[in-house]
C-alpha cells in the first residue's frame, strides 16, 4: 500500500527528500499534488532489532550529538523550528564523546573504512529468536558472521540514513538513494568545537561530508554498541531513530520515560525497496 508523505512536522526530512529530488519546493501543496498524481516510488526500510523488539525505520537513526539536539531541544518546542539551532551551539559549547563500538557490512566499494572486526563472540540466536516468535514481517535475517569491519570510539556523531534530507535544512546525506539497499553513515569521532560549529553551517548544502572530521560512507548493515559519556561515566545517551526517542540510558534527558528499547546493542539491516511512497515522479 502505497503511503503519502505531507510535511506537517519539524524536520519533515522525507517529504523534503522525496520533493527536492524533482527541485519542487517543500510545501504541504505540493506533497499532496503528488499524492494525488499518484506516482510511487520504492523506498528501502531499515529493520532495528534488539532481543525480542523490532523498530522498522525509513528515516533515520542517530546517537550522539545529533540525537541529543534532537531530543533534548524538546524542551525549547515554543521556539518552533530555531530551537534546533539554539540548542545545538549550546550543544557544541558543552560537547560530549560517548565510548562505544559501531560494526557494519560495508557496501560495494567502501570496504577499506574502519577496521578488521573480528566476528568470534558474536552469536546471531538473539537476533533469529524475535524472528521465530513474532507474527507478519520480522525484518532479513542477519548473518553476524557479515559484520567485518568496526569502528571504536569514543565518538562525537553517529549518523545513519536511508534518505538525503534529514530535516527541510539539512542535507545529512547527500549520496543516499531511496531504494539502493544501503543506508549512508556518517560518524564524527573527534571535531575541535569551532570546526564543528563550521560544519553545522554546511548541513543546509551537505559540504559536511567533504570535512577530514567526518567519515561518509554506505552500509548494508550495523550493529551500535553505545555507552557512556567519555567524561562522565555515570551518564549514557539517547538513541533517536526518525525523530522519536527509541531508547535513553541512564542520566539522559527524561531518562525515567519508558521507551521501546533499552539502551545497549542494536542491530540494524535494510531491506530494498520494501515500502512504497507516493512521489512526484519516479526517482532513483
Amino acid at each position: 500500500m502505497p503511503l503519502g508523505v505531507v510535511p506537517a512536522g519539524t524536520g519533515n526530512g522525507m517529504a523534503k527528500s522525496l520533493l527536492d529530488a524533482v527541485g519542487l519546493p517543500c510545501t504541504a501543496s505540493n506533497a499532496t499534488l503528488a499524492i494525488i498524481r499518484g506516482h510511487k516510488q520504492s523506498l528501502d526500510v531499515a529493520t532495528i532489532t534488539q532481543g525480542q523488539n523490532r523498530f522498522f525505520s525509513v528515516l533515520m537513526l542517530a546517537w550522539g550529538l545529533i540525537a541529543d539536539i534532537d531530543i533534548e531541544s524538546e524542551k525549547y518546542r515554543w521556539m518552533g523550528s530555531a530551537r534546533i539551532d539554539y540548542y545545538a551551539i549550546q550543544r557544541i559549547i558543552r560537547l560530549r564523546r560517548y565510548n562505544g563500538c559501531i560494526k557494519f557490512v560495508a557496501a560495494p566499494g567502501y570496504e577499506t573504512f574502519g577496521e578488521p572486526a573480528d566476528p568470534e563472540g558474536e552469536t546471531i540466536s538473539e537476533v533469529k529468536s524475535s524472528f521465530a516468535q513474532h507474527k507478519g514481517y520480522c525484518g532479513p535475517a542477519l548473518q553476524m558472521k557479515d559484520f567485518n569491519r568496526k569502528i571504536e570510539g569514543p565518538f562525537v556523531s553517529v549518523w545513519l540514513h536511508n534518505v538525503p534530507w534529514g530535516g527541510e535544512d539539512t542535507l545529512a546525506a547527500p549520496d543516499a538513494k531511496f531504494s539502493d539497499g544501503y543506508l549512508d553513515l556518517v560518524v564524527i569521532k573527534d571535531c575541535p568545537k569551532l570546526t564543528l560549529l563550521s560544519l553545522m553551517t554546511e548541513l543546509s548544502k551537505g559540504g559536511h561530508v567533504k570535512s577530514p572530521h567526518v567519515l561518509y560512507f554506505k552500509v548494508k548493515a550495523f550493529v551500535l554498541e553505545p555507552g557512556t559519556q567519555l567524561d562522565d561515566g555515570s551518564k549514557e545517551g539517547i538513541i533517536d531513530v526518525d525523530g522519536e526517542v527509541l531508547a535513553r540510558g541512564k542520566g539522559t534527558y527524561k531518562s525515567n520515560y519508558k521507551t521501546l528499547m533499552t539502551y545497549d546493542k542494536l542491530y540494524i539491516k535494510v531491506d530494498q525497496g520494501l515500502a512504497t511512497v507516493f512521489s512526484p515522479s519516479t526517482i532513483s
